[in-house]
């Protein structure tokens, strides 16, 4: 989601730090530890620094009216509001979480240092903690490597595809987090053993970061997805393809390869579907975008708060888009879905059902095979299941009172 819009040492690398580093030693200057690591950083990926990595210093203020810049541009203030109207609709945060707030001081708390893609620079902040500074700077001169092979700045500026923009910072943060960790740890860090042992210290340390640790369990999640899982992939992929690496056409183009690496290595991947909605039939699109599988999957987890139903949900998604529309009445919001099966979309469809009645706390409704529809709170809700362009689909749609829940005419809904 917006949240992914830069390269930055977030919260979560400040986890990693808790559960690897040890209690500090004293730390030579900058430009030695930028010197040293770069052999390092070239050696654990195979990749040579096509110009010398720049650093800089910037004092806690100067970082916090940074990151409150980038948060006031317009694009990134125009997607932070829809998700905001999104995540609420659904029941996925609260209806007076400030989420532009939130996610700033998320960002500034125990920001350590980051990697701006627009200035190819990498800036460490003053008085950092000394026991922290070298992992950041292995874990951002990582970033810097990356962005001379692949133009991080177009990956984070993508429009219209957060799912895609998920699993590209997978891989970004998911090598970022593993070169260092073996550079701490050598080969033995590949050990699936201790490598759990490290995901079960990072999750304890969650604590530690006031910020963190009262944010809602779903953007916590989203969080440390492209640190922890995205870790998980590299493992994968450099134990299947030790010579490459997943940037350009092979970078993953979902979440669903990051959680479900078989995905990616099948033969064809498996690439998700493309969905493009038609015009509605009241009102206007003000915002579009997709969840992908992770996203859904705790999306559903925070409202229901049932592991195994959302995780089993989710799986076989094959696609998805969401509108926000401005009609007359209001706000209001479509979700389609498309699966593999149709039993994989049976189960979501019963899952959507249980997150609408819980939302709204509605234990009745219009019961149909094909449908659900309720209303409630001077809102209409409709869960409906069936098929789009021979496809298994699930179309969940949250209206003002008055409002035709057939928003969109499915018939014209393109698939590719």
């Amino acid at each position: 989601m917006t949240m992914r819009q830069l390269c930055l040492a977030l919260p979560v690398a400040a986890l990693v730090l808790a559960a690897c580093s040890g209690s500090g030693r004293a730390q030579d200057p900058y430009a030695a530890q930028v010197a040293e690591a770069v052999p390092v950083i070239e050696k654990a990926t195979g990749l040579k620094f096509k110009t010398p990595p720049e650093y800089k210093v910037k004092s806690k203020a100067e970082v916090h009216a940074f990151l409150e810049k980038m948060f006031n541009e317009e694009k990134s203030a125009t997607d932070l509001a829809a998700q905001q109207q999104l995540l609420s609709r659904l029941g996925v945060i609260p209806d007076t979480l400030d989420l532009h707030k939130l996610m700033l001081d998320l960002l500034t708390e125990q920001v350590v240092g980051y990697y701006d893609p627009r200035t190819k620079v990498l800036y460490i902040v003053q008085g950092a903690p000394e026991d922290q500074v070298g992992f950041v700077v292995q874990h951002e001169l990582v970033h810097a490597l990356q962005d001379q092979y692949m133009n991080l700045d177009s990956i984070q500026n993508i429009k219209g595809d957060d799912d895609r923009v998920l699993a590209a910072q997978a891989v970004i943060e998911g090598q970022a987090t593993l070169v260092p960790l073996q550079a701490m740890g050598g080969a033995a860090m590949l050990v699936p053993a201790q490598w759990d042992k490290v995901r079960e210290m990072i999750r304890e340390n969650q604590g530690s970061m006031p910020v963190f640790a009262r944010t809602p369990q779903f953007l916590q999640e989203l969080l440390i997805f492209p640190y922890l899982s995205g870790a998980d992939f590299m493992r994968t992929f450099m134990e299947r393809q030790p010579d490459a690496m997943p940037y350009g056409a092979a970078m993953p183009a979902s979440s669903t390869q990051i959680i479900h690496p078989g995905a990616y290595f099948a033969k064809p991947r498996e690439a998700p579907l493309r969905i493009t909605l038609p015009s509605p039939r009241t009102g206007k699109v003000a915002y579009d975008n997709d969840m992908g599988e992770f996203t859904t999957r705790v999306a559903l987890y925070q409202v229901l708060q049932d592991q195994n139903e959302a995780t089993r949900a989710a799986e076989g998604w094959a696609g998805d888009r969401y509108a926000l529309v401005k009609a007359p009445q209001g706000d209001a919001l479509a979700w389609l879905t498309v699966f593999r099966t149709a039993v994989d979309a049976a189960e979501f469809s019963h899952a959507l059902e249980a997150l609408a009645r819980k939302r709204y706390g509605v234990a009745g409704g219009q019961k149909t095979a094909a449908a659900l529809t309720f209303t409630a709170a001077g809102r209409t809700v409709k869960v409906w299941g069936g098929e789009v362009n021979g496809k298994p689909a699930v179309l969940y749609v949250d209206v003002p009172a008055g409002v035709t829940t057939d928003l969109f005419e499915l018939g014209k809904v393109r698939l590719n």
